[in-house]
C-alpha cells in the first residue's frame, strides 16, 4: 500500500458521532526508560480524553503487550466505537502529542511520511561500492559492488597490493584500474538504483573519490544528490545511516525554504499561489491545492461542511449559515484532510519567517 493509500485510508474512517484518539510519542528508549514513556502517554490520554476510556485502555495495552520499543517514533489511532485502531511504528522519533477529534489527526503524519521518504546512499572508494536504500530513517536494503584490485608496481620488484582507499595517488596502471572500477561502479549504481525509486541521494567517501565518482553517474542520478560526506568506506551502517540522515535534514530544511520563497514569489507576482487563512481555506474548498504550506502548531477553530467538503474559519465571508456548518477546533486540520483527499500534498514547515509573516499558511495551486 503506497504512503497515499495509506493516509487515504486512515481518513475514510466514518467514526459517526464518536471521536478518534491520535496520539503521536516520543518512544527512543535510549533516552528515557519505557517506563516513562508509558507514564507520559497515560498522563496525555488522561488529560485530553476524558470519557474516552475504551480507547484509552486500548494504547495502554498495546504499548504494554504489543510494541517492541525498536522504533523511536509512534502514532497511534483508536476509535474503540468503531473498533478502530491503527499504530504506526517510525525509526524517527515524534514530539509528543494527542487530538480528539472526529477524524484521525493525520498532520504530522503527513509530513513524516514524506519529510523521511526514500533516500539512498552511496559509499564509494576506488575499490567498490555500497549501496544503501533507507526510507522513513530505517534501513530497508543494502548491496555492494567489488572492482578489480588496485595495486602499485614499484620498479624491479613484482606488484604490491596498497590499501589506497579514499582516493590516495598511485602510478598510471593503477589509475587506470582504478577509473575502469568507478566506470563499472557508476553503471551498477544506475541499475540498483533504477529499481528502487529514491528521492534524495547522498553520496560519502573520501572527498577524492566522491568528486571523481559524481562526474561518471548519469544526469539522472547526478540530480538526486542532495549532499556528500567525508568517511571510511568501511565505516558502519549505524554511522553511515546517522550521517546522511543529518544530511537529509539539511537538504529538507533548504528544500523547505525554497517552496516557501516560491509561495510568496508565485502569490506577489498575482501567480498561481495565495496565503493566510481565508483565501488558503478557499483554494482547499475549490479543489484548487496542489501544496498546503502550514508553519508548525498553527491552529485555529473555525466551521465546516463535511458533505461539501466546506471549511472556513470566518463566518462573514461564508455562503453558508453557522446552523448549515459543523463547529470544529482546528480548521488547518480539516484542511489538511481536504487536500490529502484531493491529492494534494502537505508541507509543515517550523521556523520560517516568510511563511509566519504571510499567515502561518498558504498554498501553491494547479491553475
Amino acid at each position: 500500500m503506497s504512503r497515499q493509500d495509506q493516509l487515504q485510508s486512515l481518513l475514510s474512517l466514518d467514526a459517526g458521532s464518536n471521536k478518534v484518539v491520535s496520539l503521536y510519542l516520543d518512544t527512543d528508549s535510549s533516552r528515557q526508560s519505557t517506563e516513562a514513556i508509558r507514564l507520559q502517554a497515560r498522563t496525555m490520554l488522561k488529560e485530553n480524553c476524558g470519557a474516552l476510556e475504551a480507547d484509552a485502555a486500548a494504547i495502554e495495552r498495546y504499548l504494554d503487550y504489543s510494541f517492541d520499543w525498536s522504533k523511536p517514533g509512534l502514532a497511534l489511532f483508536s476509535c474503540a466505537e468503531q473498533n478502530f485502531f491503527e499504530a504506526y511504528p517510525i525509526a524517527v522519533s515524534f514530539r509528543n502529542r494527542v487530538r480528539v477529534a472526529d477524524k484521525p489527526y493525520v498532520k504530522h503524519l503527513a509530513h513524516f511520511l514524506d519529510y523521511y521518504a526514500a533516500y539512498g546512499v552511496i559509499l564509494v572508494d576506488r575499490l567498490g561500492v555500497r549501496f544503501l536504500v533507507y526510507d522513513l530513517g530505517e534501513l530497508v536494503e543494502t548491496e555492494g559492488h567489488l572492482g578489480e584490485d588496485v595495486r602499485r608496481l614499484k620498479s624491479g620488484q613484482g606488484p604490491m597490493t596498497m590499501g589506497i582507499r579514499g582516493g590516495l595517488g598511485g602510478d598510471r596502471h593503477e589509475e587506470e584500474v582504478a577509473h575502469r572500477n568507478m566506470r563499472e561502479a557508476a553503471a551498477a549504481a544506475q541499475e540498483f538504483f533504477a529499481r528502487r525509486p529514491i528521492r534524495r541521494l547522498f553520496l560519502g567517501g573520501h572527498p577524492t573519490a566522491v568528486s571523481e565518482f559524481r562526474e561518471l553517474l548519469s544526469k539522472q542520478l547526478q540530480s538526486c544528490i542532495a549532499g556528500t560526506f567525508n568517511i571510511d568506506s568501511n565505516a558502519t551502517e549505524h554511522e553511515v545511516g546517522q550521517r546522511a540522515l543529518a544530511l537529509l535534514r539539511e537538504a529538507n530544511e533548504e528544500r523547505e525554504a525554497k517552496l516557501v520563497q516560491t509561495l510568496v514569489e508565485q502569490h506577489g507576482q498575482g501567480g498561481s499561489a495565495v496565503v493566510g487563512l481565508d483565501d488558503t481555506l478557499q483554494a482547499v474548498c475549490d479543489r484548487r491545492v496542489q501544496t498546503l504550506l502550514i508553519g508548525d502548531g498553527f491552529r485555529t477553530p473555525g466551521y465546516k461542511d463535511e458533505g461539501m467538503r466546506f471549511v472556513i474559519a470566518n463566518l462573514a465571508k461564508s455562503p453558508l449559515s453557522d446552523q448549515e456548518l459543523v463547529e470544529v477546533n482546528d480548521v488547518v486540520e480539516t484542511a489538511v484532510t481536504y487536500t490529502i483527499e484531493q491529492g494534494g500534498h502537505v508541507e509543515v514547515i517550523s521556523g520560517n519567517p516568510q511563511l509566519e509573516s504571510a499567515g502561518r499558511i498558504g498554498a501553491i495551486l494547479r491553475y
